[in-house]
């Protein structure tokens, strides 16, 4: 059994894809980028913001599927440059304390709007 995850409190899916699935006990986030909701827009500031934002915009959608980002159990960071990687590090643990999750980090060429960097999760739901 599935059930399709859909808030306003976060970017629209610009595709067709959902902001996340919830299946099995599990949350299946979609990735976020550094998009405000209210705007549609890239947030200004570096990678530290965009960071922010992005987990912001996946604690919103955690929420609307009864879940939260203490219940992350795996993330995957996408970083448009690895030199980044120290101050998305920094931004991304002030969310994640105590346990955090399980995560991998890999660079990618590109990604959508030219942010700096792109987070999926997986969460238990509550």
């Amino acid at each position: 059994m599935r059930e399709r995850v859909q808030t306003d409190n976060a970017p629209a899916a610009i595709g067709p894809y959902s902001q996340a699935i919830k299946a099995n006990g599990l949350v299946f986030a979609s990735g976020q980028i550094a998009l405000d909701p209210a705007t549609g827009q890239i947030v200004e500031g570096g990678i530290r913001e965009q960071t922010e934002r992005v987990l912001n915009n996946l604690k919103a959608v955690l929420e609307a599927a009864h879940s939260s980002l203490d219940r992350v159990v795996k993330t995957t960071v996408y970083l448009s440059d690895l030199g980044d990687f120290s101050e998305m590090n920094e931004a991304y643990g002030r969310f994640f304390t105590g346990e955090p999750p399980a995560r991998s980090t890999v660079e990618v060429s590109r990604l959508p709007r030219d942010a700096r960097v792109e987070i999926d999760v997986i969460a238990l739901e509550e």
